[in-house]
């Protein structure tokens, strides 16, 4: 078995081994997995984050040794809180990052990939945060625009918007709107929630496609076209923009 981390800013993890292929998801600096297979030019990898797999260009990796991913895997990942900052590596050369990016074995000015040392004095997490937090985070991202895949300030979808906010105050979601829906504690009614509870909506087949978090006084922060801000009733999403409802109220969850 072989073990990868992420080296450079954001890295597209895809469904086939070609940079036609539909982008799944991103790899942020210092995220890690395991390489399930290596081809010429692409290798098949799952994130240990949270077990999605895709393929990941070669050159958009350095190789880890099994000791170093099982030393990671064994800690608090302590995670970026910038919107866009920088880190410093060989040479003095900067390497952009975005929020929700990892340091890997960071001891508060340093972070290392195997001998390799990076600077960082921006600002940082490695504990949970209380669950108020949830929301003022998720503020940070309104009007980022929707990308089928991404997880970040320059293109998210429902659920990396979901994610990239839990993982900012520590806690672990899955990358899909469908996976992150088998997690937490159900809720019966709209009225038993909380501000950073998680509503799941479904489509006409009964899939659960679309996430977003719930506020107080029955307003919800999701991404549709955009980060936006809209109310939440029984019936699910209304958005007063096009004054009709845009998404079909599945399940409530208690995640934390």
């Amino acid at each position: 078995m072989r073990y990868g981390i992420c080296n450079l800013s954001i890295v597209s993890l895809r469904l086939e081994p070609a940079h036609q292929s539909e982008m799944l998801s991103q790899v942020l600096f210092g995220e890690h997995f395991k390489v399930l297979e290596q081809r010429k030019d692409w290798s098949k990898v799952r994130l240990f984050s949270d077990g999605y797999e895709g393929f990941i260009d070669n050159k958009q990796y350095v190789e880890i040794t099994e000791e170093l991913y099982t030393k990671l895997t064994s800690e608090t990942p302590c995670v970026t809180g910038e919107l866009i900052d920088f880190i410093c590596g060989e040479n003095n050369q900067l390497i952009t990052i975005p929020i929700g990016s990892q340091l890997p074995l960071f001891d508060g000015s340093h972070c290392y990939i195997q001998s390799d040392a990076y600077s960082y004095d921006g600002l940082s997490y490695n504990s949970p945060l209380p669950k108020d937090e949830l929301i003022q985070k998720s503020f940070q991202f309104l009007n980022s625009p929707y990308l089928w895949g991404g997880k970040t300030p320059f293109g998210m979808d429902c659920s990396g918007f979901t994610q990239l906010v839990y993982k900012l105050c520590g806690y672990n979601l899955l990358r899909e709107a469908k996976q992150q829906a088998t997690q937490g504690e159900v809720l019966s009614f709209i009225e038993e929630s909380e501000p950073g509870d998680l509503a799941f909506f479904d489509n006409q087949e009964g899939v659960i496609t679309h996430v977003g978090i719930i506020m107080k006084d029955n307003y919800i922060i999701h991404a549709y076209g955009k980060v936006r801000i809209d109310r939440l009733d029984h019936s699910g999403i209304y958005n007063a923009d096009i004054k009709r409802h845009t998404h079909k109220l599945r399940v409530i969850k208690k995640i934390i």
